[in-house]
Formats: structure tokens, sequence, C-alpha cells
């Protein structure tokens, strides 16, 4: 299989140093950090040190780093702990299957991976997920992945997406009984670089609430980086979410580099 995140080797690397590992350790317990925040976290070693850790960090793609502003602030990407699972760890003995699923367990099932913000006119808590991966195609055919609905059905755990990809029309995601698992409005489509869309979530009923999801298409050389922020979530809706875009994003990447998708289920 064809695995791009600078090599596999950097991810591990990466892992490798306590001063790293404090450092995801800290975006675990509150994700979208800046770099004066994460220096407080190691008080002996110097900014320029600091630097060069998230360097390294980012180089692996375990670190996603978002400008606001005059200000940097850096959030964890699992994406690369996702790919790592599904395609290594069938080639392992049992002990490394249980650490590398340990591995993923703390990535996934951490609070802190997201950023909680409050709006303080409306005291509002919401909270952003931010997802990065390369994928070795086209923009034109990834933009293609993401709005056909024959490819979305091999990867979007079977749903098959529906819409004309107009800013202010519809779209929806329906399972093979054509009942709609997530709908949503097309807020705006700039193929084959960036599309946001409003995120209706209906596996749960009518009740939950609607966040948006924005995906950035951005070509490097002969591979891709997708960025994919999802936000305005209320905080208790993010359970499952992150896990979920894990999936479907390794997903997509197999299916483009490899011609097969990753089976998943929706559950």
């Amino acid at each position: 299989m064809v695995t791009y995140y600078g090599g596999m080797e950097e991810v591990f690397r990466a892992l490798a140093d306590p001063s790293r590992r404090l450092l995801l350790d800290r975006l675990f317990e509150r994700d979208g950090q800046s770099l004066r925040d994460l220096e407080a976290h190691l008080p002996e070693m110097s900014r320029f040190g600091v630097m060069k850790h998230l360097k390294v960090l980012t180089d692996a793609h375990l670190v996603v780093a978002r400008r606001s502003g005059r200000e940097k602030f850096h959030y964890l990407n699992p994406v690369p702990i996702q790919d790592v699972y599904d395609r290594w760890v069938s080639k392992f003995s049992q002990p490394w299957t249980r650490a590398l699923t340990g591995l993923r367990s703390s990535l996934e099932e951490t609070p802190a991976m997201t950023e909680t913000m409050t709006d303080a006119a409306t005291e509002t808590r919401t909270t952003r997920l931010v997802h990065e991966i390369f994928i070795r195609t086209t923009p034109e055919r990834l933009f293609q992945a993401l709005t056909d609905g024959e490819l979305t059905r091999q990867y979007y755990f079977g749903t098959t997406v529906e819409s004309s990809w107009v800013a202010g029309t519809p779209y929806a995601y329906r399972r093979p009984d054509g009942t709609a698992m997530i709908e949503g409005t097309v807020v705006e489509a700039d193929p084959p670089h960036r599309l946001v869309m409003t995120f209706h979530p209906r596996w749960d009923g009518p009740e939950e609430g609607i966040s948006r999801v924005t995906i950035e298409v951005v070509p490097e050389g002969d591979v891709c980086r997708l960025t994919l922020i999802h936000d305005q979530l209320a905080v208790p809706e993010t359970d499952g979410l992150r896990e979920g875009w894990n999936r479907i994003l390794s997903s997509l990447k197999s299916l483009l580099e490899t011609e097969r998708a990753i089976a998943y289920t929706a559950g």
C-alpha cells in the first residue's frame, strides 16, 4: 500500500522522544495551544528547542498548525495513527498489536483532542476538530471523490452523497435504504480546492445540533494535503465524530491510492 506522511518512519520517530510525547500529552488535555502555551510545559527548554520538537511533530503530521491573526495554534491530528493502525497492525505480533491499539485508543478517546471555545456573548461552548492527511492524487480526482456519490459509497460508511454542489443548495449522505445519515447545506464550493457545508447528523434523530465542516485541498508536488475542520460543535456532540472522520479519511486515502477502500461500518 502507498503511504505518505513524509514517511511512516517519521511518525514513529516523532513518538519516540519523551519531550514530544509530553507536548502531545498537553495537547491531549487542551487542544489548540500556542507556542507560548506549549513552552510553559517544558520550562527547562529554550523556545528554539520547543520549536524544533514541534517541527518534528508537524513534519510527521501528528500536529497541525493553524494561524489565527498574529497567533499560531497547534492541534492534534490523529489520522496518521489511524493509518498506522489500519495498515500495519495485522503485520505485528500480539504484543505490538496491544501497544498500537492502546496508542490508538489514547489518541481517539482522550477528550482534549479538541479545542473548546466559549462565545462571550452567548456563553455557548463549542468545539473544533482538525484533521489533516496527505493523499497521492490530483486535486481534481480528490474533489471528485468528495462529491461523487458512486465514490462516497465506497469509503463513507456505505452512504451515497447527493447534491448539485452549488452554494446555498442542500446535500445528503443517504444509506442504501434511501434514508439520510447526514444532511446540510452547501455554504461554499470552490472546486477543486475548498468545500464548506453545514453538518446535521441524522443517526440519532432530528434533535442533533447543526455544525460546520470545511475541507481544504492543497496540491504539494504529486500529493494533495487535505485539511478537514469540523467546528461549531456543541461539546457533548464530539463523541464518535473524531473516530468517524479518522476512518473516513483513511478509507478515502486507501481508495485513491490503491483503488481499494477500507471496509468500515457505521456505528
